[in-house]
């Protein structure tokens, strides 16, 4: 054959490549349209979710305002005396806020809110790496319920900008966790190693407990393997290793400069949670072994309950499976399960509970429930004509499923903007000071004094004060350590001395220091809750300050949930405020007020 005929016969004209087979995608939807998915809700979740926890707001808003403004509330987690908080994970959040200085239009609520919206861009990214990974390692359909259970539960809108910790460690796992799972272009275990100790050592160091089974996975195949691939197990290892002590240099490099002294922040966070002396986290309440159970039914409804379901699905699965054919899944599936029902152990088992100790596994809870909702749409969606299943009619089958999915996407939605209308207040008090206005203009003036009594932890930061106004403590019922201040005293080398100075009144036994509290004739304003259903006498340190006309003028209320005397279902959920609603269901209200002394 001669080269002009080969040529002729290899020829494709341009104009005939929509000729050509498609290459296959190993996504179910593109990774860009699910990033824009998962950004969408994040975004939706920074500009409306309340802040939930007063640990975020004076734990992590306070001393990135200190660093951001130069002053700023202070608890004793950052006193040099105890240094369990890292700077370096608090800095890299002041770098981001004042980035926002540097555009048009800069206010410290400006400052607040672009901050949230680059943790909706880290956690959206976080999300959809996770989600190349499913589809690369499990199955494009299993990714895509992994998404859908996300992006409608309360538990993403609560964790998804939350500026702590736990929420940084849950955007640095699921990294690390797609690292560990792709095994395309090869084992990633040391770059999986590596985000994890980014979560753990500038996060929070228990989640770390989470790379376990990722690990043990390395170590058995390892092993199974044997030889050259027993020598380059453990070379990745220990190159993560060895990544995850020079981020624990560098991370004891910035604390040392904070506090003037060698502090490793990761050991001292471990040694007060599990070896402290003086009562350790129990000091700040204790919770039944059901609280997760019965929070994380609140925060993914039916998705939990598939969550729980998955190890023993996937079993069945297994045994069940025709051997010709083969299951869905390989025997990786049981390494990826783990992770969730792992962390749930360890977490009930502690004495002291929180929502957010939950977060970072929110993804694997979303990838379990995922599988068990893949089986078992495999399951219903059977041909097999001796399959019970297969006798129920197709229509019927579609329609059960199509129920439930929107009873779990309805429950979800529900308890959203639940949680919004009921406790936004907080976010939407301060506007008349001017924080969120340039030039800040707005009434009182530098210098003023916010002060707070029984609603001292709704308090959402100082960027919602303007510059030089100050918040404050007033004597409440409350008879636990309340926040002090960072000193703002110029003296020493270099900046913020606040970090490095000692305190005073600072304990680590949640003990009350009355040197906290300021004389309420010296506050400019006030904040407080009125909650006009409220029957008998109030406390005596606690009385109706909106009602105090004579000493008080209201400058703005806003309608809080009268949580006390609403029902535990319209406190779930949200109810809509009508007369078709029974009396018994409707959500009872207070206000939210910032009162200015006349």
């Amino acid at each position: 054959m001669s080269s002009q005929q080969t040529q002729r016969e290899e020829f494709v004209h341009p104009s005939a490549g929509h000729a050509r087979k498609k290459k296959v995608s190993p996504y179910g939807i593109e990774p860009i349209k699910i990033f824009y998915c998962f950004m969408v809700a994040n975004l939706v979740a920074a500009f409306f979710a309340p802040i939930q926890d007063c640990d975020e707001t004076f734990n992590y808003w306070e001393p990135t305002h200190y660093l951001s403004h130069g002053y700023g509330l202070q608890t004793w987690e950052y006193s040099p005396e105890f240094a369990i908080r890292s700077w370096l994970y608090v800095g890299l959040h002041a770098i981001i806020g004042n980035i926002r200085r540097l555009l048009p239009g800069p206010t410290k609520v400006a400052e607040f809110y672009f901050v949230r919206y680059i943790l909706a861009f880290v956690c959206a990214l976080s999300q959809t790496l996770f989600f190349r990974a499913i589809s690369l390692a499990l199955n494009p359909r299993v990714a895509i319920f992994y998404v859908a259970v996300l992006i409608l539960s309360p538990g993403n809108f609560h964790a998804s900008t939350a500026f702590l910790p736990s929420s940084f460690a849950m955007y640095a796992i699921m990294v690390g966790s797609a690292a560990f799972m792709n095994w395309r272009g090869g084992i990633k275990t040391s770059l999986g190693i590596f985000w994890f100790g980014v979560g753990a050592i500038l996060g929070w160091p228990f989640a770390m407990a989470l790379a376990v089974p990722f690990v043990l996975e390395e170590v058995l195949f390892a092993g199974v393997s044997g030889g050259q691939q027993m020598f380059e197990s453990g070379l990745r290892l220990f190159r993560g290793a060895v990544a995850c002590l020079l981020l624990i240099a560098g991370d004891t490099l910035i604390n040392t400069f904070f506090y003037r002294k060698i502090e490793i922040i990761p050991w001292n966070i471990v040694n007060y949670n599990i070896f402290s002396k003086s009562g350790g986290p129990g000091l700040y309440g204790t919770e039944p072994w059901t609280f997760y159970f019965k929070n994380l039914t609140l925060n993914f409804n039916i998705w939990f309950i598939l969550s729980l379901l998955a190890l023993p699905l996937f079993i069945l699965q297994r045994l069940l499976a025709d051997r010709k054919v083969g299951s869905a899944f390989g025997l990786r599936t049981f390494v990826f399960v783990m992770p969730f029902y792992l962390w749930l152990g360890i977490f009930t088992s502690q004495p002291h509970k929180e929502e957010r100790f939950m977060y970072p596994a929110y993804p694997f809870l979303a990838l379990n429930a995922a599988i068990s909702i893949h089986i078992l749409l495999t399951t219903i969606g059977t041909q097999d004509p001796k399959s019970l299943v297969a006798k129920i009619p197709a229509k019927l089958r579609l329609l059960v499923v199509s129920a439930v999915f929107l009873i779990a996407a309805t429950l979800g939605l529900a308890r959203i903007y639940g949680i919004y209308s009921a406790y936004s207040a907080p976010l939407k008090l301060y506007e008349p000071l001017g924080a969120g206005v340039r030039g800040e203009e707005g009434i009182g003036g530098r210098g003023d004094l916010v002060c707070f009594g029984k609603e001292w932890y709704r308090f959402p930061s100082s960027y919602f004060l303007p510059r030089g106004m100050h918040a404050k403590f007033i004597r409440s019922e409350f008879r636990g350590l309340l926040p002090g201040e960072f000193s703002e005293a110029d003296i020493g080398f270099g900046f913020w001395s606040g970090t490095w100075l000692p305190p005073n009144g600072l304990n680590d036994r949640n003990e009350e220091d009355p040197g906290k509290y300021v004389d309420i004739r010296a506050c400019n304003f006030l904040v407080d809750t009125q909650n006009p259903l409220h029957e008998g006498e109030l406390p005596p340190n606690e009385p109706d300050y909106v009602a105090d006309k004579e000493s008080w003028e209201v400058v703005k209320c806003v309608p809080f949930l009268d949580a006390a005397r609403t029902h535990p279902i319209s406190r779930m959920l949200w109810v809509p405020d009508s007369e078709l609603v029974p009396e018994e269901f409707r959500r009872k209200w207070g206000n939210h007020c910032l009162l200015k002394r006349k």
